[in-house]
Formats: C-alpha cells, sequence, structure tokens
C-alpha cells in the first residue's frame, strides 16, 4: 500500500479532507525548497506535489511558468528534485510526496532509472501532464510495484470514455482540474463542480482532489464539501514570487495554516 493510500485512509477516519499543496522545486531558490515543503507540512498540508521544472510547461498559467524560469535560471533539473526528496524524508518519513511534470525529464533519464532512483529518494508518486493513460500501463505498472502511484488529471471537458480509462490505470488519487484553462486561471464554479465528481465517482473509485483557481480560505472550504482533497499550486507561488525569499516560508506557513483552518471546518 503507497503512502498516498495511507494518508487518504487516515483521514477519512478522521473524517477530514486532505489539503495538497504544489510547490516548483528549486523557486524562489534552490536552498528554501525543502525549508518549504517542512513549513507546508507543519501547516496542516497531507500531501506535497513538488513540480519538476520544464521549459515548455504547456498546462501551467503565468505564475507557475515564470517559477519554472527561475528554477531553470538556477539549473534545477530531475537529480536536483530527487535529492530535494532525500533531504526532506531525512526528517519526515511519512508526509507523501508526488513530483508533477512533464514526459521529458522522465525519459531523459530512462522510466526504469527514474522509477528505481524515484522510490530510493523516498517519492510516493507522479503526476506526468502529457502522458495519456493509454500510452501509460507500463510505467504505471511499474510505479505501482514499488509502492508508488501514477496519477492523472481529469477535466470538464473529460468523457466518459476517458474517465473510465483513468479508473483502470491509475492510482493513489484522482485530480479533477476544475478550470477549462491553465492554473491560476479565472473563478471555480462549485456547481459545476460538484455535478462533476458526481460523475467521476460513478467510474472512479479513488479518493478526488480538485485544483486549479482555489485562491483563498473560503473556495477551499467549499471545494472540500464536494470532494475528497483541496489542492492549491498558483496561489501559493504568485506569495513566493511577491514575498522577500528571508520571508517567503513564513509567508506560506501562515497561508496555509488559514486554509488548513477552513478545510477543517467542513467536517466539524
Amino acid at each position: 500500500m503507497s503512502r498516498i493510500q495511507q494518508t487518504f485512509d487516515a483521514l477519512k477516519a478522521k473524517k477530514k479532507k486532505a489539503l495538497i499543496t504544489f510547490i516548483t522545486a528549486g523557486d524562489p531558490a534552490p536552498e528554501l525548497t525543502v525549508p518549504l515543503m517542512h513549513a507546508m507540512v507543519d501547516s496542516g498540508v497531507d500531501i506535497l506535489e513538488l513540480g519538476v521544472p520544464f521549459s515548455d510547461p504547456m498546462a501551467e498559467g503565468p505564475v507557475i511558468q515564470r517559477a519554472n524560469e527561475r528554477a531553470l535560471k538556477f539549473n534545477v533539473g530531475m537529480r536536483d528534485v530527487l535529492e530535494y526528496v532525500r533531504v526532506f524524508r531525512r526528517d519526515d518519513p511519512n508526509t507523501p510526496v508526488v513530483l508533477m511534470g512533464y514526459a521529458n525529464p522522465i525519459e531523459r533519464l530512462g522510466i526504469d532509472r527514474f522509477v528505481s532512483e524515484a522510490k530510493a529518494a523516498g517519492v510516493d508518486g507522479a503526476i506526468v501532464v502529457d502522458y495519456p493513460p493509454e500510452e501509460a500501463q507500463e510505467f504505471a505498472d511499474k510505479l505501482r510495484a514499488q509502492d508508488m502511484d501514477l496519477i492523472f488529471l481529469l477535466a470538464p471537458t473529460s468523457t466518459e470514455a476517458r474517465i473510465k480509462q483513468v479508473a483502470q490505470i491509475s492510482s493513489g488519487f484522482s485530480y479533477y482540474v476544475s478550470l477549462r484553462g491553465v492554473t491560476g486561471a479565472g473563478h471555480i464554479d462549485t456547481t459545476e463542480v460538484s455535478e462533476r465528481i458526481a460523475a467521476i465517482r460513478q467510474h472512479v473509485k479513488l479518493p478526488i482532489g480538485v485544483g486549479f483557481g482555489i485562491r483563498d480560505a473560503a473556495t477551499a472550504k467549499t471545494v472540500a464539501s464536494v470532494s475528497d482533497a483541496v489542492v492549491i499550486g498558483s496561489r501559493i507561488i504568485q506569495a513566493l514570487e511577491d514575498t522577500p525569499k528571508d520571508k517567503a516560508v513564513d509567508a506560506v506557513r501562515e497561508f496555509l495554516t488559514g486554509i488548513r483552518k477552513a478545510i477543517d471546518e467542513v467536517a466539524a
């Protein structure tokens, strides 16, 4: 059983919803990545998504695109990302870490080598935006053999056939993209989100997290009422962009503490 499944099982037993957060590894500075990871966990985050910097992040809005650009200026790549996870694991053996990014860095390393090195570093799963489910069965099997999960995105435009494909191959949780667009864009229609999640649950039996466009505690609370997890990324990156580096960790900790409190009010 993967750490991700264990985490969701434990939260379900406590009638709590998961808080999942995203940062780009190496942004705003390489030496801040691990401290930010620990600060997020201290704030009540249940699962960490760590973005692998890439030069063409097609699913990202301008905020996360800029984060990728900043990280790449520090020459942060896949091996650096794995090292951040290794260092994080020295003090935190339990919080799941999911690598999120694109196929190119994985295939440059080689799938078998990526799976082996990710497992050794303490990675728990991967979201590969440009791996469609019909081309990812072997990769999913290799990850699952090492108790790691391959997580897929579902969108408002996902067909029933695509949802069924994802249900067959994915593990850990499913990530529902609440907006028709890139990360950080628009405003969430929670009624539509609720209806779409109900349709997805007919086929996908995994926990469902909702992300893209969650920017404040009120929205997080509303989304938590209809999902199993709230995923926040662009809003955190924006805070890092707007805050001096020496105050970045505290700023993220303060923001997420408020989000955690709001999500916990759903169960209460």
